[in-house]
């Protein structure tokens, strides 16, 4: 796939339009990007009273999510699943303007593909109805710290806390810390960062063996190009909320993806 089609570009496009003017999105975890923009400005709706309940518990009546579980035989920093099954995880680090989350996620429910969203605390802090918005399309939920900033580089009493309020958000908003925990700004955990997510409940570091590289606004079809070259039968794929260019290519990611008969899968179903 060497270009997005006008007809996906225009479609996608106009459904995050006017979403990210006026300035940068958020940063991805390359080593060295700067903290991502504040999103408290971000235009939105008042919320509604199911939203308003989402900020303080769980909604009344919905289902726990999942707990962290561990998978014996795999190692404790996974990169990816297994090679013999046409199976990939698409894996997205869950921050930005939630108007391009939510065309995300609609764009992968309908071509019947599931993703992992590992999310930033600062981010449901902002848009809690979002946690249980990806839960409730049959995506993974999980942590990726408080704050988006290198926990690699902080103090353990620093890293903990990171981790761990991004933790209680999510139980908070779900009833559980999420399936998944993927440090911010590395692609791998520091052996003390690796100890601390297993002592707060996550027995696997999340990693990943391609990396869209969409943080760095190379456009879609740069997107789209980097990913189908590397992706393989268990692949864990790196990409970001908050990119237009993310959004304009997952359509054709997805319909390349179905042609090689690979299916995109949460990463759960992709380890199980």
């Amino acid at each position: 796939m060497d270009r997005v089609t006008n007809t996906n570009r225009r479609g996608v496009l106009r459904a995050g339009a006017g979403l990210v003017a006026g300035g940068a999105l958020a940063a991805g975890c390359g080593a060295g990007q700067d903290g991502p923009p504040a999103t408290a400005g971000s235009t939105s709706a008042s919320p509604s009273p199911s939203t308003a309940r989402a900020a303080g518990h769980p909604s009344a009546g919905a289902q726990a999510a999942p707990a962290p579980r561990a998978y014996p035989g795999l190692p404790a920093q996974i990169t990816h699943g297994p090679r013999t099954r046409p199976q990939v995880a698409l894996t997205f680090h869950g921050q930005g303007d939630p108007g391009i989350a939510h065309s995300l996620l609609s764009t992968a429910e309908r071509h019947g593909a599931h993703l992992t969203v590992l999310a930033v605390g600062t981010w449901l802090d902002e848009h809690p109805d979002v946690a249980r918005r990806i839960l409730d399309g049959g995506h993974d939920l999980g942590n990726h710290t408080q704050r988006h900033i290198s926990v690699n580089a902080m103090p353990e009493a620093a890293a903990r806390k990171e981790i761990t309020d991004c933790a209680d958000r999510l139980k908070k908003l779900t009833g559980s810390i999420g399936t998944w925990f993927r440090p911010s700004r590395s692609p791998v955990a520091s052996p003390l960062v690796a100890r601390l997510a297993r002592e707060a409940g996550y027995p696997h570091v999340l990693s990943y063996d391609v990396d869209s590289l969409d943080y760095t606004s190379p456009g879609a079809a740069a997107v789209t190009r980097k990913v189908l070259a590397e992706v393989r039968n268990g692949s864990v794929v790196s990409m970001h909320f908050g990119y237009p260019g993310t959004v304009a290519a997952l359509p054709d990611v997805l319909h390349e993806l179905d042609r090689r008969a690979l299916r995109a899968v949460t990463t759960t179903e992709l380890l199980s």
